[in-house]
């Protein structure tokens, strides 16, 4: 992992109409497809092309830093050069194969990615969202040296920027080490933290957003860090004894699939 950087960022934009999600509130993480929430669920994840549930504080993902499945021929087509090569191919994510690494490199791709990001973060608001929930800001662990934080950093201030402008809040996703600067530097307003009692996290985030983190463990975590065959399950557990009082844990499938559908599992503290 590339070593992390202090850069002197700043976002001194004036204040906007956005609302944080609620502290500790319920979330429902709604990913693979919406499906109506149950009635103590406060805060509701869903993707953006889709509509907000509601009576819900809605949060809108969009993979800010990453091509979405399925979207790979579009941005081959439309925007190649945005798109990491290393010795002249595509860098993917090797978890998720279908997904491309956006190039945020240079100050002049990251400005031409802000056309086409922009105006989702823009939609989101418009169709009722309150946050963003930008995805894979660690995409430069997986961009084969070609990215580096700093890089990865510049580009969040820009989603910061335009959520804020539109009058949304948004959330650090990915790169816990980056959580101080997240929260001081590059404005990020709470954080979604995927499996952080697996990698033992949860404390950095909560040092640096304090009760507004919404944490997710998944029922396929079936090893440890270093391998040891492990219950799943025990982590969403231990996670809820540790700090299920202070913040949201939720327990989830890793494909986040409706309710109702084979596979799903929800849980909450």
């Amino acid at each position: 992992m590339a070593p992390i950087v202090s850069v002197a960022i700043g976002h001194n934009a004036p204040a906007r109409a956005f609302s944080k999600p609620p502290a500790n509130g319920r979330l429902d993480y709604q990913l693979g497809g919406a499906y109506t929430p149950a009635a103590d669920v406060a805060i509701v994840v869903r993707d953006r092309l889709e509509e907000p549930a509601a009576g819900k504080y809605n949060i809108c993902y969009v993979n800010a830093f990453q091509t979405q499945p399925g979207d790979a021929v579009w941005w081959r087509k439309n925007h190649p050069d945005l798109l990491v090569k290393k010795d002249g191919k595509y860098v993917v994510d090797p978890n998720w194969p279908d997904e491309h690494i956006l190039d945020i490199s240079t100050t002049a791709k990251r400005a031409a990615l802000m056309d086409v990001v922009g105006p989702w973060i823009d939609k989101c608001a418009s169709d009722g969202f309150k946050a963003i929930e930008p995805d894979n800001l660690d995409s430069w662990v997986r961009s084969k040296g070609v990215l580096t934080p700093a890089a990865n950093l510049a580009f969040a201030e820009l989603l910061v920027q335009r959520a804020h402008k539109a009058d949304l809040a948004i959330g650090q996703k990915n790169a816990a080490e980056l959580a101080e600067i997240g929260a001081a530097q590059i404005g990020f307003d709470f954080a979604i933290a995927e499996e952080c009692q697996v990698w033992s996290e949860c404390q950095v985030y909560s040092k640096a957003y304090g009760n507004q983190v919404y944490e997710i463990e998944y029922g396929d975590n079936d090893r440890d860090p270093i391998g040891n065959a492990v219950d799943p399950v025990s982590y969403f557990n231990t996670a809820c004894q540790a700090q299920g009082t202070r913040i949201s844990v939720i327990y989830r499938d890793r494909d986040v699939v409706p309710a109702g559908t084979s596979g799903y599992v929800y849980r909450a503290c």
